[in-house]
């Protein structure tokens, strides 16, 4: 087996572990508040932590579940460019999908926003800008997350078009694109129906 092959192997697998961790449910479990699992979304992540009231417990998941998949392509980067890429989406993966929880994650959107800080900073603060915007504008989480990352998998295509380079970076953005998008059916088909939950509200 080709050493790069081995690498991007390797790199894959250890964001995938990255990943995994649900700082979400550990989070909550430690601070004696009720399953998260049980209200709300039924998520895993930080929206749906705050739904248990706790602001502070919020916070946290937000910014371990974002340094998660910062931290997988940093570390990952040892091993060169593209496995670095396939970490981070490999943390992404494990976020949606963690073997511990039965493959029943979040939907990753700080683990994007974490992937997105070690790839470009500038993309991850052009993302952050148009989640705030869409948040102030309609309180709404899962349209605030579904829009920035439209906008920025669009501007990835856009540029690789123009400058005629696909880099492994602009692929990862686009498949965890494609894929946060697909873990947020229910809440598009809440979002048309107008019994989407809105940001802070509880249960």
């Amino acid at each position: 087996m080709a050493p790069e092959l081995i690498s991007s192997l390797l790199a894959l697998g250890f964001g995938y572990l990255c990943g995994s961790i649900p700082f979400g449910l550990l989070l909550t479990r430690l601070a004696g508040t009720e399953d998260i699992r049980t209200i709300g979304s039924k998520n895993i992540g930080a929206t749906n932590v705050l739904r248990t009231g706790r602001k502070d417990l919020a916070a946290a998941t937000l910014l371990l579940d974002a340094l998660k998949g910062t931290a997988a392509v940093w570390i990952a980067m040892r091993w060169g460019y593209g496995p670095a890429m396939l970490a981070g989406f490999g943390a992404f993966l494990g976020h949606c999908y963690p073997v511990w929880l039965k493959f029943q994650g979040g939907k990753g959107v700080a683990t994007w926003l974490g992937v997105l800080v070690a790839i470009n900073p500038w993309l991850f603060l052009a993302a952050g800008v148009i989640w705030l915007a869409m948040a102030w504008l309609k309180r709404y989480s899962s349209l605030s997350s579904l829009t920035s990352s439209a906008a920025i998998a669009l501007f990835e295509v856009a540029g690789g078009f123009l400058t005629g380079r696909w880099s492994m970076g602009i692929l990862v953005i686009v498949a965890m694109t494609a894929l946060l998008w697909f873990k947020h059916r229910p809440n598009m088909v809440r979002l048309l129906a107008g019994t989407e939950g809105k940001i802070g509200q509880k249960g």
